[in-house]
């Protein structure tokens, strides 16, 4: 929240597409901000001040598409291209304590299923916070997180971070929430999930420390470079 007195913080990576769950609507940081400088903006949501960003940078355009339902509130189709690339990303802050089928894994497990009917490109990026992981798995509910994750692998859709470090769902070596801001309180629950043709371009992918963003956020940044979409 408040990301208008925080967007600095996240710029220094120069970022082409930035996802941020909890962003306060376009029209507040407009008024009270100067140097984000976004090439576009898809926000969704309806408290004014906690909602769902996507911005794009230099040449890279946004654009919501048409097949956004929003019975899936914060998880949200769009379509990215620049003068180079071209993907579909759909972003994620799973988050809808309003469906009592569940309010978060179980989310991103209906959209997945809802949109891969509508998105016929092969590149693909699904992004965001899932709060999700593999150790909160109910082996009695269809759409747990290793539900998701065995679905979009079978896709060639992977995490970008789990491929990055060669290593399982529920095994993270870094956390990228710290609940209540305490460092013993480390969950993963973000994730950058590729097809593979963007995979096979991965370069790096870097997962923020607690100690420089404590002050700002209880998630750290998970940034994810591929070559030939990065200025």
């Amino acid at each position: 929240m408040a990301f208008r007195r925080k967007f600095n913080s996240i710029l220094i990576y120069k970022p082409d597409i930035l996802i941020i769950p909890e962003c306060e609507e376009p029209f507040k940081l407009r008024m009270a901000s100067s140097g984000l400088n976004p090439t576009n903006v898809i926000w969704v949501g309806s408290n004014p001040n906690k909602g769902l960003a996507v911005f794009s940078f230099g040449e890279y355009q946004v654009r919501l598409k048409k097949s956004f339902n929003p019975a899936f509130r914060f998880i949200v189709p769009l379509s990215v291209k620049s003068k180079k690339d071209q993907f579909e990303l759909l972003a994620i802050w799973a988050n809808n304590p309003n469906d009592p089928e569940g309010a978060y894994i179980e989310q991103v497990w209906k959209a997945v299923n809802y949109y891969e009917k509508k998105i016929r490109v092969s590149k693909m990026i699904i992004a965001g916070d899932f709060n999700s992981n593999s150790i909160w798995d109910k082996s009695s509910r269809i759409g747990n997180h290793s539900d998701l994750v065995s679905k979009l692998a079978r896709r060639g859709i992977h995490s970008s971070y789990h491929l990055a470090n060669s290593i399982v769902h529920g095994k993270e070596s870094h956390s990228t929430l710290f609940m209540y801001r305490h460092l013993n309180k480390g969950y993963h629950i973000d994730y950058c999930f590729m097809s593979s043709d963007l995979n096979s371009r991965l370069e790096d992918v870097y997962v923020g420390e607690f100690e420089n963003w404590k002050k700002l956020s209880d998630h750290v940044p998970l940034v994810v470079k591929v070559s030939d979409l990065n200025r």
